[in-house]
C-alpha cells in the first residue's frame, strides 16, 4: 500500500459551502422521539435536564460594516420534540457573518426564534462579547475519578448488561474521562468527560468504567448517549435519584453538554473543561 494516496480520492481537502447571508433554512430538526422509544420513552420523561450548547466562531457586521465577534452559549431543553444537527447549526450560524445587524440584541433575538420553531419550544440565548472573555471561567467535573480503577476491559460494543450496584446505601459523584461515541452522520469520533451523581445502592465503579468504555464503538448523538446512560443505570442500579451530565469536546466550533437528572432542570455550571 503507498505512503501517499491522491488527496482527491480520500476525499481530504474538500469544500464545504458556506453561505454569505443569513438562511433559517439550514437549520436541520432531528425528532428525538425515534430514539427514545428504542429506551422505551414516550410522551412521559422520566428525566428533566437540558442540552447546553456552546458556540464559540459567532461574527456578524455591525451597521458600519465592522465585524463583531462573540461566544454563546445555548440552551435546548430535554423535553423539547427535536434537536438540531450539529454541522447544520454550524452553517447557519455562520450564515450571519456577513449580515449587518443591528446589534447583539437583533442576533439574539434571530437566533432564539429559529431555534425554538426548529426544536419545537423555547431555546434561549447568553451571548458573550469580546470584553468578557478574560472572564472565562474553566474547571473539571466535579466527583471522583474511576479512571484509574485496575480493570481488564475487552468490550468495546454497548452492553448495558455490565453495569451492577446493591451495595451499602450511599450519595456520590463518580466521573470519567473515558467516554467516547461516534457521529451516526460522519463517523468522526466524539469524546466526553461524564459525571454520574445518584443517592442508592452503591454502584460497582469497575462494572461502571466497563459499561462506560463499551459505548466506544456506539453511533450516537450526544444527546441520546447521555439519555441511554440515564435509562440504562436508573434501571439496573435502582437508584432513588440521578444525574448525568456529560461534557463533550467541540467539534465545528461547536459542544454540545447533555444533562438529564429526576430532580434538577439544569446542571450547576457550565464551565469549559481542559479538553474543550
Amino acid at each position: 500500500m503507498p505512503l501517499h494516496q491522491d488527496a482527491a480520492a480520500s476525499g481530504l481537502g474538500r469544500a464545504t459551502e458556506y453561505p454569505s447571508r443569513y438562511d433559517a433554512r439550514l437549520l436541520f430538526p432531528i425528532a428525538r422521539a425515534g430514539n427514545r422509544a428504542g429506551l422505551g420513552l414516550g410522551v412521559e420523561l422520566p428525566f428533566k435536564g437540558v442540552d447546553i450548547w456552546n458556540a464559540y466562531e459567532l461574527s456578524w457586521l455591525d451597521r458600519r460594516g465592522k465585524p463583531v465577534v462573540a461566544t454563546a452559549e445555548l440552551s435546548v431543553p430535554a423535553d423539547t420534540p427535536c434537536l438540531v444537527e450539529s454541522k447544520s447549526l454550524k452553517l447557519y450560524l455562520n450564515s450571519f457573518n456577513q449580515e449587518r445587524l443591528a446589534g447583539a440584541h437583533e442576533f439574539i433575538d434571530t437566533v432564539e426564534r429559529d431555534l425554538s420553531t426548529a426544536c419545537g419550544g423555547p431555546v434561549s440565548l447568553k451571548l458573550s462579547g469580546a470584553g468578557d472573555f478574560a472572564a472565562t471561567r474553566m474547571g473539571e467535573l466535579a466527583g471522583i475519578s474511576i479512571d484509574d480503577i485496575e480493570v481488564e476491559i475487552d468490550t468495546y460494543d454497548y452492553d448495558p448488561t455490565l453495569l451492577t450496584a446493591g451495595g451499602t446505601e450511599c450519595c456520590e459523584c463518580l466521573r470519567s474521562d473515558l467516554l467516547k461515541s461516534n457521529c451516526p452522520v460522519t463517523g468522526q469520533p466524539d469524546w466526553a468527560s461524564v459525571q454520574i451523581c445518584y443517592s442508592g445502592p452503591a454502584m460497582d465503579r469497575a462494572a461502571l468504567l466497563r459499561y462506560i468504555v463499551s459505548f466506544r464503538q456506539h453511533a450516537g448523538f450526544h444527546e441520546h448517549c447521555v439519555e441511554m446512560l440515564f435509562m440504562d443505570i436508573l434501571a439496573r442500579c435502582a437508584p432513588r435519584e440521578l444525574s448525568i451530565y456529560a461534557r463533550y469536546t467541540r467539534r465545528g466550533g461547536l459542544d454540545i453538554n447533555p444533562f438529564r437528572s429526576t430532580c434538577a432542570a439544569r446542571p450547576p455550571n457550565n464551565l469549559r473543561n481542559a479538553r474543550q
